[in-house]
């Protein structure tokens, strides 16, 4: 738990102050054994799917490569589109997919050591090259594989919704204007976001 990152967010802010005491300490804990090029296919799969149905497609996935653990994205050239779609991928899917192969093969999409060193937008900027791949999926990456402190995800359903019911708004907010409100979140626009994905969970509890 990072007790620095709780002190900040309770100083400059009485909301998330009174989130913290009510959830309690912040439970985020990165997966950094990840390569990059699985990260990214498993966001793929589970874009506009719920995690079971997505869980579900990456395990027969998984099941076409019987030696790996998770394919290399050299192994992709062993196997058809159609035992791709087999699993349940989408045409789109399976395209997106084939690109964070070859973009992972060209370097394009760095390696796990490589990627360690790159700041936040440089990782940004060089895996929204890929096709289907956008901010938000990068953002998700940036903070449940490698753990970077201040990524505050203005996209996401969750956190906006956890930011309409946390400070008692009407209206979801508006991208920018969650960005410019986190301000005062930095450096630990990560943790705040994490708290906002609660406060929306605990609201749907109620």
């Amino acid at each position: 738990m990072n007790t620095a990152a709780l002190k900040h967010l309770s100083t400059v802010d009485p909301v998330m102050a009174r989130i913290i005491r009510e959830i309690g300490a912040c439970e985020l804990v990165p997966e950094p054994g990840r390569s990059p090029f699985q990260s990214l296919v498993q966001a793929v799969a589970h874009q506009q799917l719920n995690g079971t149905a997505a869980n579900t497609i990456l395990t027969r996935f998984k099941k076409l490569f019987p030696k790996r653990k998770f394919p290399k994205p050299e192994d992709l050239a062993r196997v058809t589109d159609e035992q791709i779609r087999a699993c349940g991928f989408s045409f789109s899917k399976i395209r997106a997919i084939r690109d964070i192969a070859e973009k992972t093969l060209s370097g394009v999409v760095p390696t796990s050591r490589q990627i360690v060193k790159l700041s936040d937008a440089e990782i940004i900027e060089r895996l929204t090259q890929v096709r289907g791949v956008g901010r938000w999926t990068v953002e998700m990456l940036l903070i449940f594989q490698l753990g970077r402190e201040n990524i505050l995800p203005v996209d996401d359903f969750g956190v906006r919704n956890g930011f309409r019911i946390a400070y008692k708004k009407r209206e979801m907010p508006k991208p920018k204007a969650l960005l410019k409100f986190g301000m005062k979140w930095r450096p630990h626009a990560t943790t705040a976001a994490w708290y906002l994905w609660r406060a929306a969970d605990a609201a749907k509890k109620k």
